[in-house]
């Protein structure tokens, strides 16, 4: 009888009555767990901390975007301040090129004033004695302010030891008389700007007669090797 149930497909009454039971008896549990006040607390204990993270969150995201457009002001005031800065420093430069001889210029200015007095005077008087002198006094006037002011100072050469750093030699002679390369006259007087070479001077150099020359021109030696 079993069998034929079985393949007719019905439930035999016996087993779906304990299966009903079962599932009634599983839903009973499982409401009676939901309505324990334990597990609706935890529910609700995990929301409030969900919604407490959230929060914490939306402040520190509010935060930081604060900072972040806090920062981005910064920048921007600090690259246009850099980017004034530059146009400043180079505008400073291009005055400074341009204006860097002014002091300079205004010293000569006085120097210009005294040759063009020295020439009308010369031209009124027709002394060319006075002029002379007023000429000479101007060079001194204009070689001391440059020394004074500037530095620089003229040097003269003739009586000293051959020095290539400070001299360049325009002509040369050999004489018996020195035994070492001397100066013996200034074509063209040298400049040092605080104490730098800042032009050689042109000069004549004298060096001593090789030494196959100086025997050959020594009497004594020749008289006494005859």
């Amino acid at each position: 009888m079993e069998n034929k149930a079985l393949d007719s497909g019905e439930i035999p009454v016996g087993e779906g009555k304990e299966e009903v039971k079962k599932d009634e008896k599983e839903e009973k549990k499982l409401k009676k767990e939901l309505s324990k006040p334990d597990h609706r607390h935890g529910k609700d204990k995990d929301k409030e901390e969900i919604d407490e993270r959230l929060k914490v969150m939306e402040e520190r995201i509010s935060k930081l975007e604060e900072e972040n457009s806090l920062l981005k002001d910064q920048f921007l005031r600090k690259a246009a301040e850099l980017e004034n800065f530059r146009r400043r420093m180079f505008k400073d430069k291009e005055e400074g090129i341009k204006f860097a001889n002014s002091l300079l210029l205004a010293d000569l200015l006085t120097i210009i004033d005294d040759f063009e007095r020295a020439i009308q005077s010369a031209a009124e008087a027709k002394a060319f004695e006075a002029f002379y002198q007023g000429v000479s006094l101007i060079e001194k006037q204009l070689l001391s302010m440059l020394e004074r002011n500037w530095g620089l100072k003229r040097f003269s050469s003739a009586g000293e030891d051959f020095n290539p750093e400070k001299h360049q030699a325009i002509a040369m002679e050999a004489s018996p008389q020195y035994d070492k390369a001397v100066v013996i006259e200034d074509y063209q007087k040298g400049y040092t700007l605080h104490d730098r070479i800042l032009r050689p001077a042109k000069v004549k150099v004298v060096k001593p007669l090789p030494v196959e020359t100086q025997d050959s021109e020594d009497p004594e030696k020749d008289a006494k090797k005859e």
